[in-house]
């Protein structure tokens, strides 16, 4: 990999393959300040906003809330807790659309707000350096903060390394690379201060020797205010470094390269090489749940395009539906043709204007007829090798597309299918306008899904196996036990045998005798008896009377 000289600093960088230079399309929504979003009357709020399980509601329906209060708990270890962003009722618990490339629903809580805004108890942590690393991630968990950069990761996890390794840098994104988004760059022009703050929080819970902000060169103004926020708290293991503008330098892999030279493993995680990464929208949630004991409710979205009258960056309570959120920048254009979560190249078609804001939406992108790369017609692939040249992970896109396509998803994990960050750079600059990154999606969903089929079988043939053993085992034992008392019973003379029989016969009467006597049971009537019944009981002693002579004539010859 080529290196080059980082103006202003004395870092080293690196370069990772490919790349792309695009139209960055940012002035739309970057000159005008953060403005909060007006209070929407609905909040639809998704049980799952985030990788791993969904979260588990702790309210029912008519209950009242209050803003901050925890509404669903944590599932889980990969999970992560769900907090009412206002206070209200809960009219709903029930499946909802939800933002996700299915276009499926998916269990919801809905609020319908009171207009009051009154919090629950906050609890704030101003000493956090006297807690100890444990106590730091318990407190991030329980304020329901994610990665907010897109993934959507639980990040108290992330700051979790355990016992395996330490860790030697923690990197903040401020890469923010994908065209139109500009969320995290006015956050950081504007609130620069709080991602200073939690940068040092997350070092203290990760004990890195040091923490690396890494922003793209074309925000001047961000870089600017970090340089002004570091040097107010004199922070010498926190560096700023700016990066060169290249899609995508704000993937994780892509930027830890840029800044350390070092590549993350294949199917591997940053903390396999001792590194850590995280937004720098997660550093600032992470500083307002310790020292101001505010949850994850809110997240700067970006809503841009040229579908959008008054581009704007907007302050939302997750929740909020999309519509609210283009009604408040002066609604659409009449030339609006798709509407998407995210960016143009990662982001998800949205079915519908009603869908609600996650902790993942960091844009609204109101795009129109030809607008950013929406290509023509699906071709046949002219074997061009444009795509190979600018993958970010050094993969062969055009191999992975025909074993995706033939669904020969072995050869695909063959040719490191899942060390793809589905960035779209090989789709993007494709002639044949072939869907490449939705293939690849396709066979890892795939792929997975065999994968949890297989462990659906092999825990049922376990379970039959271990039936089967069972089964197997008291067989055994029942026919022990029946030779070992047939050994016992051949090894007896037969005189002994009768013998026992009679003493085993005495004893279970004796016993039934006693057991009477003691729950106070009467013998039945041996008096006034009828003549008929006599008639019985002479008729059998003179039997036994009969056996008993005959056994011992037998006895005598």
């Amino acid at each position: 990999m080529d290196n080059q000289a980082n103006p202003g600093t004395t870092r080293q960088l690196w370069r990772f393959h490919g790349g792309l230079h695009l139209p960055d399309h940012k002035a739309l929504s970057s000159g005008r300040p953060i403005t909060p979003a007006t209070l929407p009357k609905r909040l639809v709020l998704p049980l799952q906003q985030h990788i791993g399980a969904p979260a588990k509601a702790l309210v029912e329906v008519g209950e009242r809330v209050l803003k901050g209060q925890m509404i669903a708990q944590a599932d889980g270890f990969v999970s992560a807790p769900l907090h009412a962003p206002t206070s209200g009722t809960i009219v709903a618990i029930e499946e909802r659309p939800v933002p996700h490339p299915s276009g499926l629903s998916a269990p919801c809580i809905v609020i319908d707000s009171d207009g009051e805004e009154r919090w629950t108890e906050l609890h704030p942590h101003a000493h956090w350096a006297a807690l100890d690393a444990g106590e730091l991630r318990n407190v991030i968990r329980e304020a329901g903060i994610v990665g907010l950069g897109g993934a959507g990761f639980p990040s108290f996890i992330k700051l979790n390394p355990g016992a395996r390794t330490e860790v030697d840098t923690l990197v903040l994104n401020g890469a923010e690379c994908e065209p139109y988004i500009t969320c995290d760059d006015r956050l950081m022009r504007e609130r620069a201060g709080e991602v200073i703050a939690g940068a040092r929080i997350m070092r203290h819970a990760l004990h890195a020797r040091r923490v690396v902000i890494g922003i793209e060169d074309n925000k001047p103004e961000a870089h600017a205010a970090l340089r002004d926020a570091l040097a107010r708290v004199d922070r010498h293991d926190i560096e700023l470094v700016q990066v060169p503008t290249l899609y995508p330098t704000g993937g994780e892999k892509q930027l830890i390269k840029i800044l350390t030279g070092k590549e993350v493993p294949s199917q591997g995680l940053p903390i396999d090489i001792n590194i850590v990464c995280h937004n720098v929208a997660t550093a600032a949630a992470v500083h307002r749940a310790v020292e101001r004991g505010e949850p994850l409710i809110s997240r700067i979205v970006t809503v841009t395009g040229g579908g959008v009258a008054q581009p704007h960056n907007l302050e939302v309570l997750i929740g909020t539906s999309v519509d609210d959120l283009l009604a408040q920048c002066g609604g659409t254009t009449p030339t609006l043709s798709r509407l998407v979560l995210g960016g143009p190249l990662m982001g998800i078609t949205l079915q519908h204007r009603g869908l609600p804001v996650t902790k993942t939406g960091n844009c609204v992108l109101a795009l129109t007829p030809g607008e950013f790369g929406q290509h023509g017609p699906v071709r046949n692939c002219i074997r061009c090798g444009e795509c190979a040249r600018v993958c970010p992970a050094n993969l062969l896109p055009q191999q992975l597309y025909w074993h995706a396509r033939a669904k020969d998803f072995d050869h695909a994990q063959d040719y490191n299918l899942f060390d793809c960050i589905e960035c779209g750079c090989c789709a993007y600059v494709c002639p044949a306008n072939l869907p490449l990154v939705q293939y690849y999606r396709y066979a890892k969903t795939e792929i997975w899904a065999q994968a949890r089929d297989k462990k659906k079988s092999e825990l049922a043939r376990e379970r039959h196996d271990f039936r089967t053993e069972r089964q197997e085992r008291d067989k055994a034992e029942r026919a022990a036990k029946l030779a070992k008392k047939k050994a016992a019973l051949e090894e007896s003379p037969a005189a002994d045998s009768e013998e026992a029989k009679k003493v085993a016969i005495k004893a279970a009467m004796e016993r039934a005798k006693a057991k009477r006597e003691a729950a106070g049971v009467e013998p039945k009537n041996t008096d006034n008896l009828t003549a008929d019944q006599q008639r019985q009981i002479d008729e059998a002693e003179a039997r036994r009377a009969t056996e008993k002579k005959n056994e011992s004539a037998n006895e005598r010859e």
